[in-house]
């Protein structure tokens, strides 16, 4: 599996030098939608927006499970996981310290797709509110 990641994220970098493949969204346009708080938008709607992606309707049928399996475990270990853990880290904080103000701040990657920092605290009984780029808090 990690010679297969390798390879197809080789092949995938050189088809981006040579102009044959190209990232259907832009740094700036992550952070316009990042900042305004528009996480619903088509960029952020794909759990594995922020890992490669390795399934393509090109590969022969045993690379394709393989390539399902990858995404699959980058999927549970790089997003579920981590924004559980971060979630309950939160959650832990503010309970241990209901006299405190806490700002937490988070980078873009654990707004995207399903079970998001966000979805983990709202389950926990959390309002959570954008504040947009540029408002007094």
């Amino acid at each position: 599996q990690v010679v297969f990641a390798l390879n197809q994220t080789l092949l995938q970098q050189e088809s981006l030098r040579a102009g044959s493949f190209q990232i259907p969204y832009t740094t700036e346009d992550l952070i316009k939608h990042y900042n305004c708080g528009d996480l619903s938008s088509i960029i952020f709607n794909h759990d594995t927006s922020q890992v490669p992606n390795f399934i393509n309707a090109t590969l022969p049928a045993h690379e394709l499970i393989t390539a399902q399996e990858i995404d699959s475990y980058f999927r549970q270990e790089l997003i579920y996981k981590r924004n559980e853990r971060m979630g309950r880290r939160v959650k832990d904080l503010l309970e241990e310290h209901p006299e405190k103000s806490f700002f937490f701040a988070f980078g873009a990657g654990h707004f995207m797709g399903n079970n998001t920092v966000i979805d983990v605290l709202r389950r926990e009984g959390y309002e959570v509110e954008h504040t947009p780029a540029g408002q007094a808090i």
